[in-house]
């Protein structure tokens, strides 16, 4: 198969053509639409598979997302009965539990998030090789269920890291883990892989959207002063919600 050099393998994003033998003239674009569903079916008749570069990364990322091997609570139980025969998470791809973050993609918030364990989950998050995400699983992840009024708890871990998939419960069952997993996979496989060079996306704004970039996110570590954090959430990531003066 003869081809024009698709320029989105040099993070451009302007469309190409494909050409296949024996297929005058059946060209289509090739760039951030794929390729024509038309052009797709053509090239399977002659025994030509053609995707795109992302498709590619995506399918192995997707497929091959390496948990933590880490747990806070109650939660933890139930992300571990997942991985166990009955559940079986390895049809999906995720039952390798790694104990290090340096070998870990996916963060699984299990539980409740104290004020002491807060820079730690900060810590080992920031330790997680790109790609990364995180699963906030239970309530207690969440919003703190029902310790929120606790002095100790923290309310919500995406007050200092981005959350991907959040799963509601208490604890959730491992069947609500398993669709949580689907639902980060179907996340990836939209993901792009390279960055776009075009002269409407500043270097910046491609490195702020960890979809257009390889380069480490670093959060800020907060402290615990012995009351409580500082700073008390990352308004990178998270925002205290306006206030709302009701009358009645």
């Amino acid at each position: 198969m003869s081809a024009e050099t698709p320029s989105t393998l040099a993070g451009s994003i302007a469309p190409t053509a494909v050409v296949a033998p024996g297929l005058a003239g059946a060209t289509a674009p090739v760039g951030d639409s794929g390729i024509s569903p038309g052009l797709r079916s053509e090239l399977q008749k002659a025994g030509i598979v053609a995707t795109t570069l992302d498709a590619i990364y995506n399918t192995g990322r997707k497929h091959s997302v390496w948990p933590l091997q880490f747990g806070l609570a109650c939660c933890a139980i139930e992300m571990i009965s997942s991985a166990a025969s009955r559940f079986d998470l390895a049809r999906f791809g995720a039952e390798v539990f790694r104990p290090s973050p340096r070998q870990a993609d996916l963060l699984i918030v299990a539980g409740t998030v104290t004020k002491k364990m807060a820079p730690q989950v900060v810590r080992l998050y920031n330790q997680m090789p790109e790609p990364k995400y995180v699963i906030a699983m239970g309530v207690c992840a969440i919003s703190g269920g029902p310790f929120k009024e606790g002095y100790n708890v923290l309310k919500g871990i995406d007050r200092y890291i981005p959350v991907d998939v959040h799963i509601p419960g208490c604890p959730p069952r491992p069947e609500a883990l398993i669709h949580a997993l689907m639902t980060l996979q179907r996340k990836i496989e939209a993901q792009a892989t390279l960055a776009p060079t075009s002269p409407g996306v500043s270097g910046t704004a491609a490195n702020a959207n960890p979809a257009y970039s390889r380069a480490r996110r670093e959060f800020p570590i907060p402290v615990y002063s012995g009351r409580d954090l500082v700073p008390p959430y990352n308004p990178e990531v998270w925002r205290p919600p306006a206030r709302q003066n009701y009358t009645g």
